[in-house]
Order: C-alpha cells, then sequence, then structure tokens
C-alpha cells in the first residue's frame, strides 16, 4: 500500500479520534454535572444531548462545505471547532456556556462524519478502501478508548474540578489534528468533478498511483471526470428516483445503527453498570474493558472487510446484537446482575465488527461523486438525529421502564436490521466508485 496514502487516510481519520473522545468524554463528568447544576432527568437528557443537537446541524449542513471548499478545507475547520468547543466545556460557568461548547463539538462532529470518511473513500484504491475508509471508524474507538481511560485516571485523581478536566483536555489533540491536516493533499475527484482542474487533480494522482504511466493516469481522470459529467447529464437533483436504493441504504443503515442503543451504552456506561450493583469508580474500570473491547474488535472487523466483505460483517454484527441484547434483558430482568458487563461487553464487540466498521464505509461508497457529499450527509444526519433522540430520551426511559424492557427493545430493532441486510444490503467490496454508481443504477434515469 502507498505509504502517503495511508499517512493521509490516518490524519483525515483521526477526526474520528476526537470524534470518539468527545463523544465519550462526557460519560465521566454526566452524573457530577447533574449533581453540580441540580438537573431534573429532562434536563439532564437535553444537556447530555446538546453535542448531538450540534452533529444533527453539522451532518445536515456538513455537504455544503465539503463540496463547496474542498474536503482538505473542511477537514481543517474541524479540527478549529473541536479546540474551541474542549476550552468552552473546560471553562463553563454553568449550563448555557456548556451546552454552547458542547454544540460547537457536536457541529465538528457532525461535519467529520461527512468530511472524512468521504475524503478517504476518494483517495483509496479499490483494493484497500474498506480498510482505509474503516481508519475513521478505528479511531472513532480508539478516541472512545482513550476517554475512558482519561476519564478513570482523573477520577483516580479527584478534585473538585476533576469533570473540567475530564472534558478541557481535548483541546490538546484537536491542536495536534489540525496541525496535521495542513499537509493534506485535495481529493482528486473533487479536483476533478466540482473545481474542473484537471491539472490539480492529476497531480494528486501521480502521488496516489506512481506506478502508473502518464497514459493510465490521464485514462483514470477521464474516468473520474467522465463519471461526474455523466451524473449532471442525467440529472442535478439529490431527491430523485434513480438515487431512491442509495437514499434508502443511507437512512436505514444510520437507522439501525442508533436503534441498536450504541450511543446509549456509550453515554451512559457508568450509569449501566451502577444499575447493576457496581460501585461508581468499579463501573468506570468497567467502562475502560468497553473502549478495549471496541477497539479489538474494530481491528477484526478492519482486517476482515475487504476479505469477506461488508454485507458479512452485517450478519455477523446482526447475530451478535440479537444475542447480547437479548441476553442483557433477560440478566436484568432475572437479577443475574454479575453478568451484566459480559453481556454488553458482547454487545460492544458485536457492534465493532458490525455496524460499527461498515457504516461510515458504506456511506461513502453508495453515492456518485456528485451527489457522494449530499448522501453522507444524509447517512450521518439520520445517525445523529437518532443519536441525539436517544440520549435525550434514554434517563427518562430508564426511569419510566425497567432495564430489561429497554434492551428487548433495542433487541427487536436488531431483528429488523437482520432481514433488512437480507433483503436489500448490496455488496461492494473491491467495487470502484465509478463502477458501483453503475452498479446501482444512477446512471439512467428512473
Amino acid at each position: 500500500m502507498n505509504t502517503r496514502i495511508f499517512f493521509w487516510a490516518i490524519t483525515s481519520a483521526l477526526a474520528g479520534f476526537l470524534f470518539g473522545f468527545d463523544t465519550i468524554v462526557i460519560s465521566g463528568a454526566e452524573q457530577t454535572i447533574q449533581r453540580l447544576w441540580g438537573l431534573s432527568p429532562g434536563q439532564h437528557g437535553l444537556v447530555l444531548g446538546s453535542a448531538l443537537y450540534g452533529t444533527v446541524l453539522g451532518s445536515l449542513f456538513g455537504g455544503w462545505p465539503t463540496d463547496h471548499f474542498g474536503r482538505k478545507k473542511t477537514l481543517l475547520f474541524i479540527g478549529l471547532l473541536y479546540v474551541l468547543s474542549a476550552v468552552g466545556c473546560g471553562f463553563a460557568t454553568g449550563p448555557v456556556m456548556f451546552v454552547a461548547a458542547r454544540l460547537l463539538g457536536g457541529i465538528g462532529i457532525g461535519v467529520s462524519t461527512v468530511a472524512a470518511p468521504l475524503y478517504i473513500s476518494e483517495i483509496s484504491p479499490p483494493a484497500y478502501r474498506g480498510r482505509l475508509s474503516g481508519m475513521f471508524q478505528f479511531n472513532i474507538v480508539f478516541g472512545v478508548l482513550v476517554a475512558f481511560v482519561s476519564n478513570a485516571l482523573i477520577a483516580q485523581a479527584g478534585g473538585v474540578n476533576a469533570w473540567r478536566w475530564m472534558l478541557g483536555i481535548a483541546a490538546f489533540p484537536s491542536i495536534v489534528y489540525a496541525v496535521m491536516c495542513l499537509g493534506l493533499p485535495e481529493s482528486p475527484r473533487w479536483l476533478l468533478s466540482r473545481k474542473h482542474d484537471r491539472a490539480a487533480g492529476l497531480k494528486v494522482l501521480r502521488l496516489i498511483e506512481p506506478e502508473l504511466s502518464e497514459a493510465q493516469l490521464a485514462a483514470h481522470a477521464d474516468e473520474m471526470a467522465a463519471a461526474a459529467q455523466t451524473e449532471q447529464t442525467v440529472a442535478s437533483a439529490f431527491w430523485t428516483p434513480r438515487l431512491r436504493i442509495p437514499i434508502l441504504l443511507a437512512i436505514l443503515v444510520a437507522f439501525f445503527n442508533q436503534l441498536s442503543g450504541i450511543n446509549a451504552v456509550n453515554y451512559f456506561a457508568p450509569r449501566i453498570f451502577e444499575m447493576a450493583g457496581l460501585t461508581e469508580k468499579a463501573a468506570l474500570l468497567q467502562s475502560v474493558g468497553i473502549g478495549i473491547v471496541n477497539i479489538i474488535f474494530t481491528i477484526l472487523g478492519l482486517s476482515l472487510i475487504d476479505k469477506v466483505g461488508r454485507r458479512t460483517l452485517l450478519y455477523i454484527g446482526s447475530f451478535g446484537y440479537i444475542l447480547s441484547l437479548g441476553l442483557t434483558s433477560w440478566a436484568f430482568q432475572t437479577q443475574h446482575y454479575s453478568i451484566v458487563p459480559a453481556c454488553i461487553f458482547f454487545f460492544i464487540a458485536a457492534h465493532a465488527m458490525g455496524q460499527g466498521t461498515v457504516i461510515w464505509v458504506l456511506l461513502s461508497e453508495i453515492f456518485p461523486t456528485r451527489h457522494r457529499a449530499a448522501g453522507q450527509a444524509l447517512g450521518s444526519f439520520t445517525h445523529w438525529l437518532f443519536a441525539a433522540l436517544l440520549t435525550t430520551f434514554f434517563p427518562i426511559m430508564v426511569s419510566a421502564f425497567a432495564p430489561a424492557q429497554v434492551f428487548l427493545f433495542f433487541c427487536s430493532m436488531m431483528v429488523l436490521q437482520l432481514i433488512w441486510v437480507k433483503v436489500m444490503v448490496p455488496e461492494t467490496k473491491g467495487v470502484s466508485l465509478e463502477a458501483m454508481q453503475k452498479a446501482l443504477g444512477v446512471d439512467a434515469d428512473a
């Protein structure tokens, strides 16, 4: 594999690290924040969900800067938002300032889920696209692990302002990421299809595929430009019948991702473990276990995604979801609390190998170049809308319903996901982005 491409993929995927860290770091501070500011369950859900409402906004509008200003500039802008958010959270004097800072970080996360996977898919050769695009997810779970470890260490140190350090420390990796983005080249597909700068597009292609001759590079550039021209000729609108399959896939993969309950577990892991009888410190340490399991099975998923394919991993994940969530529900129902941590770890493993590895890869592959940013934005918007709703209402859900019922609901949603994978999801393994455009029927009017 070209080492340049690997470095560029890692750099852009670091947006995922900040996404994972920023999303999860709140889990170690959420109960302190509720006590400090005297928040009711409803208010607490809104404060905790503020970052996710920012992600809804960021993902909804993230396609616009990605298309108009380019992938590189958008990735750099994300880093600046993360810095502002971390500093604002660390110095928050009340719920209003805290919500505003979390909202900024959420916008950065939302835009990152559009721009980063899209950029990686556009610079990657088909044989490695799954693994390279999956680096975004790897960095998310690495960020999750680091956040859990960071929270546990800071909690051990103690102090009245421990929660501020938990949140504010994210400023340091955010600065590093922003500086690294300065060394990224622009996506050749964006240069050819959006900026119409053939010379610049060819220059980047030479860096990506140095083994090709000038004639082969020119032919590759022609293929990209022709695919973009076809999209313009057939239709320029996004909401058209010819894009119905990619649109449905984007909405449903994001819908099922969140209806597994993954963000409820991520955000409220210590609380869930305390519901199973663990002490507060033990719950924080068990949360570190979530991060470790997550990263191990994400690595396994990434090692398989270009071998067995995206669809197979979704099958494996679906069966794992159903078993783990069903067992968690049973453990709470029968008060076998000692096995709850193991069931949650099983659930995290299933998510990491299945939906966690696949979602951002699949979203970056199924739309044609002209609509890829808008399609990625649609999938991200759906993902974060349901994540925000789930995080907002989860404290209310566990107050109104027994934990067994809540986890049984998530389990039933994963039965529906299994059916969806069987009847609708295509395999995109090893297929070029331009060939995928033809396979999904978006080259012709419908």
